[in-house]
């Protein structure tokens, strides 16, 4: 990290993060002299990034907080996590839809996040494993409609079986018979971590096996991971990066991880950042109009 006094809270803390990462841990009186910010601000960037649970204080400065390969935490713990990053993603990874594609969504935060910027998409059919995102067509393709009818142009929602994971997913040889048989233009894809070793990885070894059906059946893979995602390793490796067509991540990454990604990756987009290429560039939306599943 080099001198930075006009960054934003968010983008320093992402740079501390990044740091803290990286070496194994970070001292007070090193942040400030690379950040050049005061003692305190960078004391109230660790009790921000502490409790976003990302990071340990100790004595003097902070350490990763370190779980368990197979720690999965439940959808309401994660749902408080980098907010607006999230939201980023979604509202980027929308423009990518064309009306009338067949698309998937898997379970997460961030494809839940990406749900409610569809609603107003005409005529999609959408594959999930996501009680959460189900539920989110659900409740808007009926709100206020008289005896409960769908509303001209609402989406088709295929929502698989299977087991129920702490993250609000649903997995296993249900799940994956009933995704077998699906065609879709576009997979939305949420994951645990992404890193260049590992690849794409979960915590839970069913949701593995279910993503790896979905990347099957999928004509282009989309994984939308907000930059905390970045070097976290599940227990479960299901794919490699260069299986992946684009990564939809967010402006929190450092200038030195988003060199290592677009190495490893066949397409970037920072949320944001991209957006203004991503208009004039047509080859960029992923679905393919008047396609069925």
């Amino acid at each position: 990290m080099s001198d930075h006094q006009n960054l934003l809270a968010e983008q320093r803390r992402a740079l501390i993060l990044d740091e803290v990462r990286r070496r194994g841990g970070v001292r007070v009186n090193e942040l400030t002299r690379r950040l050049n910010v005061s003692d305190m601000t960078v004391r109230r960037d660790l009790d921000a990034l502490a409790r976003q649970g990302v990071v340990e204080k100790v004595h003097g400065g902070a350490v990763p907080v370190v779980e368990t390969s197979s720690h999965e935490p439940g959808f309401e713990a994660k749902s408080a996590l980098e907010l607006g990053a999230k939201e980023d993603i979604a509202r980027t990874a929308a423009r990518m839809v064309v009306p009338g594609s067949a698309i998937a969504l898997s379970g997460g935060t961030t494809t839940f996040a990406l749900a409610g910027r569809l609603l107003d998409v005409p005529d999609l059919t959408v594959v999930t494993n996501s009680v959460r995102v189900a539920d989110v067509f659900h409740t808007a393709h009926h709100a206020g409609s008289a005896g409960g009818e769908t509303r001209p142009g609402a989406a088709t929602v295929v929502l698989t079986g299977g087991v129920r994971t702490l993250s609000d997913a649903l997995v296993g040889p249900v799940a994956d018979q009933a995704i077998r048989s699906l065609h879709f233009d576009v997979l939305f894809l949420g994951v645990h971590g992404i890193s260049v070793e590992a690849g794409l990885s979960t915590p839970n070894l069913a949701e593995a096996e279910t993503n790896r059906r979905l990347m099957r059946s999928a004509r282009r893979v989309v994984v939308l991971a907000d930059h905390t995602k970045w070097g976290t390793v599940g227990l479960s490796s299901f794919a490699r990066l260069d299986e992946v067509d684009t990564l939809v991540t967010d402006a929190g990454l450092s200038p030195q991880t988003r060199a290592e990604m677009a190495e490893a990756l066949p397409g970037l987009v920072v949320a944001g950042e991209d957006e203004e290429e991503d208009e004039s560039e047509g080859e960029d939306e992923v679905g393919v109009e008047g396609d069925e599943a």
